[in-house]
């Protein structure tokens, strides 16, 4: 018995739609597969973020954003769902877009990384908007984004009025 969510017959796992859509399996992982996503998305942020700074993250983001969309719009289609839970490289490319708003601190980046779950998971206005409005690929990664917005303007507004971070 395998703890990872099958793969239907027209994907593999080496297949580049599927490691890219599931973010090389992370999100086939048990309960909460958005939260394994983004957990699967520290370790090469702290890479890019050692290496090359928030713009290097920032340029993963964007990189992950483009990619995603047509693996998560294939990846969706080959198991007939809108929105596959498994689907977690739009967590990957959020994740990375808020941690570029931060400094390379565990607690700086502790806390990026709850407040983009709790934005992805309550999904207030506009992100429930854009997660019922925009369907396949571009829907799928549209509305992480938008919750990594108000993660990021939270940010912003504790550094300004708290001097944190």
């Amino acid at each position: 018995m395998s703890i990872f969510t099958p793969i239907p017959p027209p994907l593999r796992f080496a297949d580049p739609v599927t490691l890219v859509a599931t973010w090389f399996g992370s999100g086939l992982l048990p309960k909460a597969p958005g939260t394994w996503g983004s957990l699967a998305a520290l370790p090469p942020a702290f890479l890019l973020a050692w290496f090359g700074g928030p713009a290097a993250l920032v340029m993963g983001a964007a990189l992950a954003f483009v990619l995603g969309i047509p693996a998560a719009a294939r990846y969706a289609r080959a198991l007939g769902k809108d929105d596959p839970s498994e689907i977690v490289i739009d967590e990957v490319a959020a994740q990375w877009l808020v941690l570029a708003a931060l400094p390379l601190t565990p607690l700086a980046w502790c806390a990026g990384f709850l407040l983009f779950r709790f934005f992805d998971i309550v999904k207030p206005w506009p992100v429930n908007l854009v997660d019922r409005s925009l369907k396949g690929g571009p829907g799928i990664m549209a509305d992480d984004m938008v919750a990594a917005a108000y993660a990021i303007l939270v940010v912003v507004l504790l550094r300004h009025f708290t001097g944190v971070f």
